[in-house]
């Protein structure tokens, strides 16, 4: 093994026959650097080499090892090097001293070879295993990151799927469900900031609501064609059989839930709430279960606002697209009715951020 591949150890001792009697220790299995003063080891430290371990004398004029030590542990790049005390000061204090400022170790005087020999392979084999175990951690570290982000896009990737298989049964959507998923993060976003729902409205639950925004109509997948695809006004039996969708959904994103043991934060919990609930009504009079007021959960709420919203500025084959001002006034107009009132509000303060998203992913 050449000089270069051995570890470094730096001796620091006022006394040449100590320095002597360490040198002489280690030299044949590692690289050995010797300082006489703490200064000098400071110096050989910052210019020459960061040692792989330090013995450290404690007993030196002008700088003690104690300060040595606390200099070295205060340095970023020279914390983690393991310092181990080498003194003919033996109380237990002077021990603990040491020990209580970072060294790793205390071995007193007068030296045993031995001793000092296996102390020092003790502990850089401890300090290499220590490296192994941290690079260990940071892989596995790096593989969660990898493997959340893979979580993550499949997740992103199966709500598009899913969106867009409803989307292909029902000829009016467009680009309805990007657009409402943007309004349920500004509505949403727009409720934190005034300290609305704090409960349930946080960054991370914000963007599981955006995430699962476009399943909202996903239970249109089970309604018959003939009803779905009707080109004018559904008749009294027919508008039923469609209510059914809210119910379809969350039963389908209830059992994908049940087979995955998703949390109560994930977003599979926020799309079944808005699958089921984009329908119901402040008042108690929307569907499937005649909900009312704080007993809708607020995901449902702001999805039933950015539903609407969408639907009035679209062109259907049963109405023209209404305008922003004419669609903000049927807003207005279903305030405490339709609507939950501080959804309403929040709406109103954002409605420029309406406006942008409407004109980026219009038809």
């Amino acid at each position: 093994m050449s000089e270069s591949d051995l570890k470094t150890v730096l001796v620091v001792d006022d006394e040449p026959v100590n320095i002597s009697v360490l040198s002489g220790t280690l030299r044949n299995q590692y690289r050995v650097i010797v300082a006489k003063s703490g200064k000098q080891a400071l110096e050989r430290i910052e210019q020459v080499i960061i040692p792989d371990i330090i013995l450290l004398d404690i007993m030196m004029p002008e700088m003690d090892g104690y300060e040595v030590c606390r200099i070295l542990k205060a340095k970023p790049e020279t914390k983690d090097i393991p310092i181990v005390f080498v003194s003919a000061m033996s109380d237990h204090q002077d021990e603990e001293k040491g020990l209580s400022l970072g060294a790793m170790d205390y071995i007193s005087k007068p030296l045993s070879p031995s001793i000092v020999l296996a102390r020092v392979q003790n502990i850089l084999q401890f300090k290499e295993a220590q490296r192994a175990l941290e690079s260990q951690n940071k892989q596995l570290e790096q593989k969660v990151v990898e493997r959340t982000q893979e979580v993550f896009l499949t997740q992103n990737v199966t709500i598009h799927a899913l969106a867009s298989l409803a989307e292909t049964r029902d000829n009016e959507t467009g680009n309805h469900i990007r657009r409402t998923q943007h309004y349920v993060k500004t509505l949403a976003t727009k409720l934190m900031a005034d300290g609305h729902h704090l409960d349930e409205l946080n960054d991370e639950n914000i963007d599981l609501l955006f995430r699962s925004a476009p399943l909202h109509d996903i239970g249109k997948v089970g309604i018959p064609d003939h009803i779905l695809l009707k080109p004018g006004k559904l008749d009294v039996d027919e508008f039923e059989i469609m209510k059914t969708h809210a119910q379809l959904g969350a039963q389908a994103l209830a059992v994908a839930n049940d087979a995955v043991g998703e949390s109560d934060t994930s977003f599979l919990r926020f799309a079944r709430e808005i699958a089921e609930c984009h329908h119901e009504k402040w008042d108690g009079s929307g569907y499937p279960k005649g909900l009312k007021g704080e007993d809708i959960p607020i995901s449902g709420r702001i999805m039933a606002l950015a539903d609407v919203y969408d639907a009035l500025i679209s062109e259907r084959i049963y109405k023209p697209a209404f305008s922003h001002e004419k669609a903000k006034g049927i807003i207005l107009d279903g305030r405490e009715k339709h609507f939950d009132p501080k959804v309403v509000d929040a709406f109103l303060a954002t409605e420029l951020a309406f406006i942008e998203i409407a004109e980026q992913f219009k038809d």
